[in-house]
C-alpha cells in the first residue's frame, strides 16, 4: 500500500496530543517495511480556499501553523487521488475533522478530508463521495462543511457497545454507493486509548468492510489519520486498518 507521509510531520508544532513527540514515529516504526511511502506536498492556498474562508486561513497563518496544516491537507489530497486507483493512507498531522469553514478546534486547523474531496470533485475525478468517520469524537467540521453538498454523504459512527459500533459500519457499507470512500481514521476509540472500546482486530475488520464496499461499488477508498494518542498501540492499529484496506490486493 502507498502511504503519504513527510518527515516534517515529526515536528512538534504545538503542545497538544496530536502533535506529541513520538506519535508519528510510533506508526512509521510498525509499517515502514511493508508500505511504499509517498512524500507529501502542501496543498495550494487555492485548494484550501475551496473549503475555508480567507479570515480562517489568515488566522492559521498568523499562528505560525499554515505550513504544517497545508502539508497535511496536501497529503490528504494525494491519498485521495491515489485511492482512486488502489487503497491508500495519509499518515498526516495536524488532524482535520474539527475544522469548519471559518473556525477550528480539537487539534485541527484545516479540514483535510473536505479539502481532498473538494479537489477531486473540482477536477471531475469523482461525482459522489462517502466519508466514514471512525474517530472517538464527532467530526463536526466535516459535517458543517459537507452536509449541504448533495454529492457527499458523511457518517460519524456513534458510541456504544463494541458490536453495535461494528454492526453500524457494516450496515453503512452495505448501502454505500459512491465513487470514493474516505475514512477519517481516528484510533482513539481503541480499548487502550481514550475511548476504551475497540480491539486492534476491529480496525482490520473496518478496513475489510470499506474495501469490500469499494469493490462492490467499483470505487476507490482511502484513509487519513485523525485521532489516536496512545503511542504504544497507535502503530499496530494503523497497520490493522491498512491491512484491511489492502485485503485482496
Amino acid at each position: 500500500m502507498k502511504v503519504v507521509f513527510h518527515e516534517d510531520f515529526y515536528q512538534i508544532y504545538t503542545s497538544d496530543p496530536a502533535s506529541a513527540s513520538g506519535r508519528m514515529e510510533a506508526v512509521v516504526e510498525v509499517i515502514k517495511h511493508d508500505v511504499d511511502f509517498i512524500t507529501a506536498v502542501p496543498a495550494t492556498e487555492a485548494d484550501i480556499g475551496m473549503v475555508h474562508d480567507k479570515v480562517h486561513i489568515e488566522t492559521v497563518r498568523h499562528e505560525g501553523l499554515y505550513p504544517i496544516a497545508a502539508l497535511a491537507a496536501g497529503g490528504a489530497i494525494q491519498a485521495a487521488i491515489l485511492g482512486l486507483e488502489e487503497p491508500s493512507f495519509g499518515l498526516i498531522r495536524p488532524p482535520g475533522h474539527h475544522a469548519s469553514s471559518g473556525s477550528a478546534w480539537g487539534f485541527c486547523y484545516f479540514n483535510n478530508m473536505a479539502i481532498a474531496l473538494a479537489v477531486l470533485k473540482k477536477q471531475k475525478k469523482i461525482h459522489t463521495a462517502y466519508v466514514l468517520d471512525i474517530d472517538l469524537h464527532y467530526g463536526d467540521g466535516t459535517v458543517n462543511i459537507l452536509e449541504s453538498k448533495k454529492w457527499v454523504t458523511v457518517h460519524n459512527i456513534g458510541t456504544g457497545a463494541r458490536n453495535a459500533y461494528l454492526d453500524e459500519i457494516a450496515r453503512e457499507m452495505e448501502r454505500c454507493h459512491a465513487d470514493i470512500i474516505g475514512i477519517s481514521a481516528g484510533f482513539d476509540n481503541h480499548q487502550e486509548d481514550w475511548g476504551g472500546l475497540l480491539l486492534t482486530d476491529d480496525y482490520l475488520e473496518i478496513g475489510k468492510m470499506v474495501r469490500a464496499a469499494a469493490i462492490r461499488c467499483g470505487s476507490g477508498c482511502f484513509g487519513i489519520l485523525e485521532g489516536g494518542y496512545n503511542h504504544r498501540v497507535l502503530g499496530v492499529n494503523v497497520r490493522a486498518l491498512i491491512d484491511g484496506l489492502s485485503a485482496g490486493l
